[in-house]
């Protein structure tokens, strides 16, 4: 492929999307740049302070039970709130509770205070992806969420060498360093991002003053409406699946590798190929998937996933190693802009942050249990038995998502012509009276 041909192809992934997505693409990118806390702390509490490996546990576990907690809240609260609040709120606390961290003595206030880090930092999540599709078109939404994951990995893989540096010379370094970023996000999206919530968004024009009063007259959704919304809970449980099966690449794989023999910087070189991957192949992967049938795509990155990880139980080798991790981080860069821009097509728009917030919870209780799953297993039966049920997670999870999307018929977005191009530059409500409606069929239909 040529030079120009390249250039062009770049200039189409992103070009079409307003300028209130960029801004909050790049506090996503700035946030994931100080993601020290979530890669270092067992290292820090092992190596640093001299704890015991079962109390690094629990504290990490207690870092994941609040994301737990807080996916909930954090939807609610997105509604309630907006978009904008929640993500001030959420990302100055984090900012807060992560400076503190790095100055607690006593076992019993660092668990406490890794409780709050995890709330705090899970909670702007679900009010960013309700943000997200309240500013693209629903035909761009697979891109913009494609581009903000590739943001998130970039970042990711930034942060996790520069973090490596800094906690040589410093553990407390890196978490003053991570509030310092966590806090610049907070500015951005103060100085940079206006509330795109359509109830709350005044001055879009008429096709946000549609959007704003059928949002408004919509009847009012809790928890209990996201809970009987079935389909909506399908997705939700296919979401946990697959999370399982991913979050063995942090603590199934390093466990397995390691009683295999291999060192601690063998992993890291294998588990490097998974972020490589992500960044080169993202967007060109995203742009060849963009409007194909979700249907096709979830079955077949389920699938990908499933027998990615279950291919582990034959590897000896490093390359044999690597090779895995390709299949199944192609299946993650296939199912993750899918199935998000399947969430909110299904979600309305009067209760988008609560139904981010129950998806987001899906991969934080994952995150939770995928550990237990994996020491479990390895103890009990051995690594092999832990790969084969990844390839049966990924096989239940693939029939779900082909059963789930017949009945959705391929829950495809409405066309461009359905949606009115955005009244401003800088909030782009996605919607009219019409398209909100849709939206809300969507989650009631049989």
């Amino acid at each position: 492929m040529s030079v120009d041909a390249l250039r062009r192809a770049a200039k189409e992934s992103v070009s079409g999307l307003p300028r209130a997505f960029w801004w909050l693409w790049t506090s996503t990118l700035v946030n994931r740049l100080g993601a020290f806390v979530a890669t270092f702390m067992t290292l820090y509490l092992t190596l640093d302070r001299g704890y015991s490996a079962s109390f690094a546990g629990l504290v990490v576990a207690l870092h994941g039970l609040g994301g737990v907690v807080s996916s909930l809240v954090a939807g609610v609260m997105t509604d309630r709130l907006g978009r904008r609040p929640t993500m001030l709120a959420a990302q100055a606390s984090t900012a807060f509770s992560v400076a503190l961290l790095g100055f607690m003595e006593h076992p019993a206030a660092i668990a406490a205070v890794a409780l709050l880090v995890g709330m705090t930092s899970n909670a702007s999540r679900p009010a960013v992806a309700a943000m997200m599709a309240d500013i693209v078109r629903p035909e761009d939404r697979v891109r913009a969420f494609a581009l903000n994951y590739w943001a998130i990995n970039l970042g990711f893989a930034i942060s996790a060498t520069a973090a490596g540096l800094i906690a040589e010379y410093s553990y407390l370094a890196g978490f003053l360093g991570e509030a310092a970023l966590t806090l610049t996000c907070a500015v951005l999206v103060y100085v940079k991002l206006p509330e795109s919530q359509p109830a709350k968004a005044g001055s879009g024009g008429a096709s946000a003053s549609a959007a704003s009063e059928a949002a408004a007259a919509a009847p009012a959704a809790g928890l209990g409406t996201v809970l009987r919304d079935g389909r909506f809970m399908g997705v939700v449980g296919l979401s946990f699946l697959v999370s399982l099966i991913f979050t063995q690449g942090s603590v199934g794989l390093p466990v397995a590798m390691g009683a295999a023999g291999f060192s601690p910087g063998d992993y890291g070189l294998v588990i490097a190929v998974n972020g490589l991957l992500i960044v080169l192949l993202q967007i060109p992967v995203t742009r060849l998937i963009e409007h194909r049938d979700p249907r096709n795509l979830l079955f077949v990155s389920a699938l990908l996933a499933g027998y990615g990880f279950a291919l582990t139980a034959a590897a000896g080798s490093l390359w044999a190693y690597a090779l895995t991790v390709c299949v199944w981080t192609l299946a993650e860069i296939v199912n993750s802009p899918v199935q998000m821009g399947l969430v909110v097509r299904l979600s309305p728009v009067h209760a988008r942050g609560r139904y981010q917030g129950m998806y987001t919870m899906s991969w934080a209780v994952a995150s939770l249990v995928a550990p237990l799953m994996a020491g479990f297993v390895i103890d009990r039966y051995g690594a092999n038995w832990l790969w084969g049920a990844t390839g049966v997670l990924g096989t239940v999870a693939a029939a779900g998502y082909w059963l789930l999307m017949s009945r959705l018929g391929g829950a495809q977005e409405p066309p461009a012509a359905a949606v009115p191009p955005p009244a401003t530059a800088t909030v782009a409500v996605p919607g009219t009276a019409t398209a909100t409606a849709t939206a809300t069929a969507t989650t009631t239909a049989a």
